[in-house]
């Protein structure tokens, strides 16, 4: 006696709806990702300006070291102490000996701040150092 129906064989098949949903929330998340590497610049620090200065969007395998007025640095919105700012920075150069830092200073810091991060890069030798300016304002 055989009690089974005589059932023609389903073939698995590839669910595309699941498959286009795992893909929106990566896509998502890239996106966010994104947006939050490129708001590295510190909203405390006014850059100064230059006629042909332009404060362009940092990419995101650069590096922004932000410098204060009080002369604090901050590097991925973390404080950081002239010790611990070596430390990152040689740590840094190790591992790609051509990483651009860039350096935002606030436009009333002053200079000594300046000189000391471009003194710790040199410690920590890193040569690629550019210099953030912005606009000047439309008066």
């Amino acid at each position: 006696m055989n009690f089974r129906k005589n059932q023609p064989l389903v073939t698995p098949a590839f669910q595309l709806a699941p498959m286009i949903d795992v893909l929106l929330v990566i896509l998502v998340f890239f996106i966010v990702t994104w947006n939050f590497a490129l708001e590295e610049n510190e909203l405390d620090v006014k850059v100064p300006s230059a006629k042909s200065g332009s404060e362009g969007q940092p990419q995101f395998s650069q590096v922004v070291v932000n410098v204060k007025v009080d002369g604090t640095y901050i590097i991925n919105k973390k404080q950081l102490t002239a010790d611990e700012l070596l430390t990152r920075l040689t740590k840094l150069s190790e591992l790609y000996p051509d990483q651009a830092i860039i350096l935002r200073g606030d436009e009333n810091v002053e200079y000594k701040h300046i000189m000391k991060v471009m003194d710790i890069c040199r410690q920590a030798n890193i040569w690629n150092l550019l210099f953030n300016a912005s606009k000047p304002t439309q008066q």
